[in-house]
């Protein structure tokens, strides 16, 4: 039978419910279990497509083409899984079945209500993962903080839920927040007491508190948090800020979580051989501070990091396998000009995907600087479109550009798939999901996969316009991924530059700590090669 971990936030949100979450997936995967994970979001969209990316972060895209919460790309990295779309549940997606349903007659002209017909969609849809990929144990994270409006049926659900599968194969998890005050010196627990409250008057009795905090909290407040929250002492788990997310499995091993969870579900664990030492290696490797490499992220959401937060985790995730540090450093494309300053100072250039036309010029402003300059260059989605759209304007085809930005193109290098054109709704309207790729025999794309067909995952809606092809690889353009009918590009190179790849698809949501995305660590190698031979021409003059 499959066991459930919920875990639900208090206080305030973005407390790291999602790096909990993954952690403890993390240690039981370690033990050998089948780790599965859901995240809960209240919102009534139904996916998280047309989010603005500057309050919800990066949309994340799973193999099987779900635009989905950004909490399912730490579930993948930390668990090593591709999960399925299935995995986000949105209050848009529950109400969207439950009105389909009644439409077709299932409830037999039963009045429609909260309570039992959406709370047992939301257990059917909490069940069906575990029925579908046969799961050991399945995390299920609650968005937002207890006390929501919005969260109330998702909580009466998990708590039936509880009741419906037994005590001894649903956990709970409480993320709290534990401020230190400077002005009283002290570190304070009424937060913890009252959110704590707040979800017992719901109903669900927390088996375990975490509590975030920005340092260590003592023995003391343990037993205190303990005692006003009525949990055990064991059950009581500190998560002080650590140096890299990666981490927090190791913090939260040493406090004996794998063994309190096993014990509590009775999943019969022996941790004594737990292969959590191979985690540990590469958090080890992460940290490495020898040589640092400069990377610059030329975006237009820059303002809130979680939306890149993939593609930053990627360049850790690369720069961990070379036994080096990546510092990386965003810069604004939306404005009048770059800093040439800021430029100087990156050893390697990434222009990340996005849509609209706002900060484009920047983008491609980047592009050139990194040609005339020779700064390895890595271009994703419309990165990639970026670069073609450079280098058309540069051998002459004047105001190149893509459908996107503008109509009535004399040269519309980027132009919308055909079978995209007639589609009206934003939400879903794009090639989403895992494509095979076949790349061209002696390319730098097929040095670095060191295969033939590789699978890579999609979020756009426009593509590399072959009737200019011949035009720009005669120009020095290298095509050297296509889809598998050749009709599709794929992948462009640069002829004699150092480093210059633009795909057309997202590698940053397949790199996973233990296993970094061979593109990433090419990219990260050639930049840190291109830092070394900075440093040598400074030292010659």
């Amino acid at each position: 039978m499959t066991k459930f971990i919920v875990v639900t936030g208090g206080v305030v949100s973005s407390i790291g419910k999602g790096i909990t979450s993954a952690s403890i997936g993390r240690i039981l995967r370690s033990n050998g279990l089948k780790v599965g994970a859901i995240k809960i979001d209240p919102y009534l969209n139904w996916d998280s497509g047309t989010l603005n990316p500057y309050q919800h972060g990066e949309v994340f895209v799973t193999y099987d083409g779900m635009e989905t919460d950004l909490d399912l790309g730490h579930y993948e990295r930390f668990l090593d899984v591709e999960l399925p779309g299935i995995s986000n549940i949105t209050t848009g997606k529950v109400y969207k079945s439950v009105i389909e349903k009644e439409r077709k007659g299932n409830f037999l002209g039963d009045c429609v209500q909260i309570i039992p017909h959406i709370t047992d969609e939301i257990k059917e849809m909490v069940r069906k993962i575990a029925k579908i990929e046969s799961f050991d144990v399945v995390l299920v994270e609650l968005g937002g903080t207890v006390g929501d409006i919005e969260s109330q049926p998702f909580l009466e659900a998990l708590r039936q839920l509880r009741n419906e599968e037994g005590h001894d194969n649903v956990l709970f998890v409480h993320v709290t927040h534990v401020p230190y005050l400077k002005a009283a010196g002290e570190f304070k627990t009424k937060p913890t007491q009252h959110s704590t409250k707040e979800l017992r008057s719901t109903g669900i009795n927390p088996d375990m508190i975490v509590c975030r905090s920005e340092q260590p909290i003592d023995k003391n407040m343990k037993e205190k948090i303990a005692h006003f929250c009525d949990v055990p002492f064991d059950a009581v788990i500190n998560t002080p800020d650590a140096s890299t997310i990666y981490e927090v499995p190791l913090l939260m091993d040493k406090e004996n979580v794998g063994e309190y969870i096993s014990n509590r579900l009775k999943l019969n664990l022996n941790t004594n051989f737990s292969n959590l030492n191979i985690w540990r290696k590469v958090v080890k490797s992460l940290k490495k501070e020898d040589a640092i490499v400069k990377i610059g992220i030329i975006g237009k959401y820059i303002e809130l990091e979680d939306a890149y937060i993939s593609i930053k985790e990627a360049l850790v995730h690369g720069g961990g396998k070379n036994g080096v540090k990546v510092e990386v450093k965003f810069v604004d494309s939306d404005v009048d000009s770059l800093d040439k300053e800021v430029l100087n100072d990156l050893n390697g250039i990434i222009i990340p995907g996005g849509f609209g036309e706002r900060g484009i010029e920047g983008k491609l402003e980047a592009v050139a600087y990194a040609i005339e300059n020779d700064v390895p260059i890595f271009g994703i989605c419309l990165g990639m479109h970026s670069m073609v759209i450079q280098i058309a304007r540069k051998i002459g085809l004047k105001n190149a550009n893509s459908s996107e930005f503008s109509e009535n193109l004399e040269y519309p290098v980027i132009d919308m798939m055909e079978e995209q054109k007639k589609i009206k709704n934003m939400g879903g309207s794009m090639r989403l999901g895992s494509y095979d790729c076949k790349l061209v025999e002696n390319t730098m794309a097929r040095n670095i996969y060191k295969q033939d067909i590789i699978n890579e995952r999609h979020r756009h809606r426009y593509e590399f316009n072959n009737k200019f092809k011949e035009q720009l690889v005669e120009s020095g353009l290298t095509l050297s991924g296509f889809s598998p009918d050749g009709f599709l590009v794929e992948i462009v190179e640069l002829k004699d530059h150092p480093w210059f790849l633009g795909c057309q698809f997202h590698p940053e949501f397949k790199s996973r700590p233990n296993n970094a995305h061979p593109l990433f660590v090419s990219f990260i190698k050639a930049s840190y090669q291109h830092s070394k031979m900075g440093r040598q021409i400074k030292d010659e003059n």
